[in-house]
């Protein structure tokens, strides 16, 4: 199936403060990009072959110009609502389990929210014209992304650091990006319907989509150098999260001693990063994290399948069909199954 068409509305207001504070470089850009109507915002950009908003296009440039990886940093990626702040939690925990246990009473993840302790580059680092000098951090360095594998630094690209891709089933990442994208936006914009955003899901304008483009950059470099990136699944943690942990340690260059094995410390950081727990801490119900937005959204259900509450039959066969067609040829295939979990 060749990539649908997409078609500009001339008729959306564009918001204002969508391009406020945003610099001249990116304006310009942007001004030559091909748009298409935002779930979030007014319009999303067609940059450098994926879907963002000028504030995050204009945070990837200057990233891709100033940060410079080492080769013990750690880059989480992900497509959003893939599992990220799980994924930032787990790895936290594995990477800072010799300075703080994780049986402390008083562990960060306690205290602070996942995206604070592992800051996205697009976000929150390279957010709002800043250049920070990452180069005072300690080693190793954990940071996060949303950006597709070929808009990757340079750097992060040809050093030895390891990354470390989360993915999950399109299925139920449309709903859970459906209803926080619609948490999301202001009162003065009425909920995005669900029909509209599956249409727009299943062009690939969502943002840092088309989901498979993301999905396969990742997927294939993990290929060809499983040593530079890991791929998982956010199905197969969640029915296996013991191992995954495991292979995640492994993969880190951190693997769990038989000693802290016995003593069940994998159990321990499962426990510790469960979607549960994490969701009922008192600092992830309350205050703001990601882009000024509220904790409590980036938690919703966490389950698998949870799409056969909401799609219909002909939504799943056509959302399927793309899957299969533009991922299977390449060994990435997901469950399509009827329960939910």
């Amino acid at each position: 199936m060749g990539s649908p068409q997409i078609t500009e509305n001339p008729t959306i207001a564009v918001d204002e403060d969508e391009e406020n504070g945003i610099s001249a470089e990116c304006k310009e850009l942007i001004h030559g990009c091909r748009k298409e109507k935002g779930w979030r915002t007014s319009f999303l950009y067609e940059f450098q072959g994926f879907w963002c908003q000028p504030k995050e296009i204009d945070a990837i440039l200057s990233f891709q110009k100033h940060y410079l990886a080492r080769d013990s940093d750690v880059i989480l990626a992900t497509i959003p609502k893939s599992g990220t702040t799980w994924i930032k939690s787990l790895t936290f925990a594995i990477m800072n389990r010799n300075n703080v246990p994780v049986s402390d009473g008083n562990h960060p993840l306690l205290a602070s929210n996942p995206h604070d302790l592992v800051p996205f580059f697009e976000y929150k680092l390279y957010a709002n014209n800043q250049n920070p000098n990452l180069s005072i951090l300690p080693k190793p360095r954990i940071f996060a992304t949303h950006i597709p594998f070929g808009s990757l630094s340079e750097s992060i690209r040809s050093s030895d650091c390891r990354i470390v891709y989360v993915c999950r089933n399109p299925l139920d990442t449309f709903i859970s990006s459906w209803h926080y994208i619609n948490q999301l936006r202001r009162e003065s914009r009425p909920p995005i319907p669900l029909e509209e955003a599956f249409d727009m899901y299943c062009k690939g304008v969502i943002g840092y989509g088309p989901f498979w483009e993301h999905m396969l950059g990742y997927w294939k470099e993990s290929q060809e150098r499983p040593n530079k990136v890991l791929f998982m699944k956010y199905e197969d943690m969640k029915e296996d999260a013991m191992s995954h942990v495991k292979m995640l340690a492994n993969f880190l260059g951190l693997p769990f001693s038989v000693e802290e094995e016995k003593q069940g410390l994998i159990e321990e950081i499962v426990k510790l990063c469960s979607f549960k727990k994490l969701k009922d801490l008192e600092v992830n119900q309350n205050g703001k994290s990601i882009k000024n937005f509220d904790k409590k959204h980036l938690f919703r259900k966490g389950e698998v399948g949870d799409w056969v509450n909401y799609l219909s039959p002909s939504m799943v066969h056509q959302l399927s069909k793309i899957m299969d067609e533009k991922l299977g040829d390449f060994g990435l295939k997901f469950k399509v199954c009827s329960t939910v979990s």
